[in-house]
């Protein structure tokens, strides 16, 4: 028996072109399917051919890195088609791109290099985006459980210009750690552990995109690497 045909290699990537923030202008003053239809060529051109070319090279160099993120670039890029069944907006579809690369090249494994690419602002993000409960949990009693190690994460972090969001989190300490150190206090009521870095529209049109994307993750290895061992408290934390 033969065996299956193999993919063709994708090209470099060397950025993405004005046409392809025009696809999602045009996208977002036509959200109907008969132009996306007659457009499709556009997005396959534009936006999601580019953007398979950007996680094939940024894992690549993330292999080389000894980084341990990985995405396939069929699988990991989001559909453009909206989700719009318990929505009020009832776009069909997003007017971005987005890819997630994972350990286990997983989408929904925890601890995740994200990019995203927008015409009204494109970024790179890591870390651990509204985990499930019992993840979050296991992030927070890691935390409380290593504090020594989590200051080193802490100051990684300031060093690279790269404090935790705080947009999403609690107005009080979560039950369970009132008796916790105050100083952990803002970071225990994060929903999320994510750090982000914006990306201007020169960035993402020159294939040093992929350099950034890297440097992104290397920067944010602490804060990936503490929440996976938080998750597997059978072994010592590891923050280099």
């Amino acid at each position: 028996m033969s065996k299956p045909a193999q993919p063709f290699p994708l090209p470099p990537f060397e950025g993405f072109r004005p046409e392809s923030m025009a696809f999602f202008q045009d996208l977002d003053n036509n959200q109907n399917k008969e132009w996306f239809a007659a457009n499709k060529a556009r997005y396959e051109q534009f936006v999601r051919g580019p953007l398979q070319s950007l996680v094939d090279d940024v894992s690549t160099q993330l292999k080389k890195a000894r980084l341990p993120l990985y995405g396939d670039p069929h699988r990991a890029l989001f559909r453009i088609n909206r989700d719009i069944r318990f929505s009020k907006d009832k776009r069909p579809y997003q007017t971005h791109a987005s890819a997630v690369l994972t350990r286990d090249g997983e989408k929904h494994s925890p601890g995740v290099l994200y990019i995203h690419i927008d015409p009204k602002g494109s970024f790179v993000a890591a870390g651990f985006y509204c985990p499930e409960p019992p993840t979050l949990l296991s992030l927070r009693q890691g935390l409380v459980a290593q504090s020594a190690g989590w200051g080193k994460v802490e100051r990684a972090l300031l060093k690279a210009e790269l404090p935790l969001l705080t947009d999403d989190t609690l107005v009080r300490v979560p039950r369970g750690f009132e008796d916790s150190s105050p100083k952990f206090a803002e970071v225990l009521k994060l929903k999320s552990w994510v750090v982000l870095r914006k990306l201007s529209a020169a960035d993402i049109s020159q294939s040093s995109l992929v350099d950034q994307i890297v440097a992104l993750a290397r920067d944010s290895k602490p804060l990936l690497n503490f929440g996976w061992e938080a998750l597997n408290t059978e072994h010592a934390f590891s923050i280099e």
